[in-house]
């Protein structure tokens, strides 16, 4: 019982992780109807902006996680201007452009960087003990980072302005122009916003792994996963997406390895995809 509460504590934490790095993706896939497979790319990118920012500029964490932000964010605005507005409604280009893209960041960091991982120092250090169950106090920020991401999120698509404007493009964009409203810098500033929320995932990874040109493909990776098992335009079902693949990985590799944990989670989400393809919490549509 002891293994399964500790291994549950820090599924919590991974949950909170996936939830972080998928919600930019759902954002732009989800909503936009665009496969971003340079998205782990511009979590790379967020990481390392908070790298220069925190250590070599010596700012304090929280102006470095604001400045990667900004950065991934002015990084996916330049990736839809110049790429992605010319390829809306076909997917194939898509996802051969923004494959190649990756590519080319992780050349260019690494002519910048170098290839050597960067490391970030831990901002927030200690451990809370509750029991017998260990909780790291950067833990604790990651799970209230996570919630109050998912709080504005909700809070911009729901009450804002913009967001209502988000929600119709993405339901009928023809009617939308014909209502006067310019849906070329909606599409710009959306995925300006996911692309921001995915730099702002790679500022809170980069304390706990290293910071490396390569770290994106394996947070590609989970955040389809994680958006495929919620539900793609479902920001709650993103978020319980997020707990069922954090809790199942981490639950199982306490009793057995990493490895094995891995296997058997892809092939409980193939399974779900195969019974239920538009994910376990999609939203119904008339």
């Amino acid at each position: 019982m002891s293994v399964f509460m500790q291994q549950f504590a820090n599924g919590v934490n991974l949950a909170a992780l996936l939830l972080i790095a998928a919600l930019g993706l759902v954002i732009i896939f989800g909503l936009m109807n665009v496969i971003n497979m340079a998205h782990g790319e511009l979590i790379m990118i967020g990481a390392y902006a908070t790298y220069f920012a925190n250590t070599v500029l010596d700012l304090p964490f929280w102006v470095a996680m604001i400045i990667a932000f900004l950065v991934s964010a002015a990084v996916g605005i330049l990736i839809e201007v110049i790429i992605i507005k010319r390829l809306y409604s076909k997917p194939t280009e898509t996802l051969l452009a923004t494959f190649a893209l990756s590519i080319i960041f992780v050349q260019l960091v690494q002519l910048i960087f170098s290839p050597e991982n960067k490391y970030v120092a831990m901002p927030i250090k200690g451990i809370l003990k509750v029991g017998t169950v260990s909780i790291p106090n950067y833990n604790l920020f990651i799970i209230a980072v996570a919630l109050s991401i998912l709080a504005m999120t909700g809070v911009l698509l729901l009450k804002t302005k913009f967001g209502k404007k988000m929600r119709a493009v993405t339901q009928n964009r023809q009617m939308v122009e014909c209502l006067g409203i310019a849906t070329s810098k909606v599409d710009t500033w959306t995925f300006a916003y996911g692309a921001g929320l995915a730099g702002l995932a790679g500022a809170v990874i980069a304390p706990i792994n290293s910071v490396s040109p390569t770290m994106g493909g394996a947070y590609l990776t989970d955040s389809f996963m994680t958006v495929v098992v919620g539900g793609v335009q479902s920001i709650i079902g993103t978020a319980l997406g997020s707990g069922i693949v954090g809790e199942s990985r981490t639950i199982l590799a306490g009793f057995s390895n990493e490895v094995f944990a891995k296997i058997l989670v892809f092939l409980i989400i193939i399974v779900i995809i195969r019974f239920k393809p538009e994910g376990l919490f999609a939203r119904e549509r008339r």
